[in-house]
């Protein structure tokens, strides 16, 4: 429940950004609910609330350092978001919760290792262990009878569409265009999202190979919509763009709100990015 000041039941919170995708922080043990739908719904909207791409709420774990339970703006809740597994990282070591630099995070999609980069005591910037992607439709999921869906063809409004996809904690359709068309993104971004190919819909990443060592991402993400950057998109577009020869394993990974890094060694994907406390207050529920 939420803690009662003035009367009034309000929570307190922190938000951050990592790259321009922005999270309200609260620690889960404070406020203690069973479901953080509704409050997920009521602090991230951006004119009744105080705005947000996500929730992050930091709980104990009987298997890690801690456990990151994350709810999408619209309410519901995802197994990871990478964007806000850094920021996640920035406000348990900053306000105390961990006291370790390196540690693990347990999350739905698995338990994740994270190197957090700290100057005068604060976090600015999460090296993050993200794992092997998931290429069997089976397991993405995405409504196929094959070993991959790498490079496909779906239809969208009579238009025939080149795809790939991919889980990387949250499932991840991948393609390619000339140049970053914010119309296609936030038009074609939703029809694909709930396209019946993806029985549990999908992250939809448009992404531009400008060299081999260099992609830029535009992301209309599942229950959010547009956002400024996604960092499991980015992870799923940078090893999709490496298993077709399009990119080496070391990958510069620019969206709207920032830069990534990615490095993808013996299969495994690494994550680095920043994460920036934004402000911090109270709200009443």
């Amino acid at each position: 429940m939420g803690v009662s000041i003035g009367g009034d039941f309000v929570i307190e919170f922190i938000k951050l950004h990592g790259a321009g995708n922005d999270f309200i922080a609260i620690d889960g043990e404070k406020y203690i609910y069973e479901d953080y739908s509704e409050i997920a719904r009521k602090m991230c909207h951006r004119r009744f609330g105080i705005g947000a791409d996500g929730l992050l709420v930091a709980k104990p774990s009987d298997v890690a350092d801690c456990c990151m339970i994350y709810y999408n703006s619209d309410g519901t809740r995802a197994k990871m978001c990478g964007n806000g597994l850094r920021c996640f990282v920035k406000y348990v070591h900053d306000t105390g919760l961990v006291d370790k630099d390196e540690f693990e995070v347990e999350t739905l999609a698995g338990i994740i290792k994270v190197r957090a980069n700290v100057e005068y005591g604060k976090v600015v910037s999460v090296r993050a262990d993200m794992g092997r992607a998931e290429l069997s439709p089976e397991k993405i999921p995405v409504d196929y009878a094959g070993s991959d869906f790498l490079s496909k063809t779906i239809e969208v409004d009579g238009q025939q569409i080149n795809i790939s996809a991919a889980l990387v904690g949250v499932p991840h359709a991948v393609i390619y265009v000339d140049t970053i068309d914010m119309e296609k993104v936030t038009t074609l971004g939703p029809k694909i999202e709930n396209h019946s190919i993806f029985p549990d819909r999908t992250n939809v990443n448009f992404v531009k190979v400008v060299d081999k060592s260099n992609l830029r991402v535009a992301t209309w993400e599942r229950g959010c919509g547009y956002t400024l950057a996604c960092g499991t998109g980015i992870c799923a577009s940078a090893y999709i763009s490496n298993i077709l020869g399009l990119v080496s394993e070391s990958v510069n990974v620019e969206s709207e709100g920032g830069k990534l890094k990615i490095d993808i060694i013996d299969g495994l994907i690494y994550m680095d990015g920043p994460a920036v406390k934004i402000c911090e207050g109270v709200m009443e529920v």
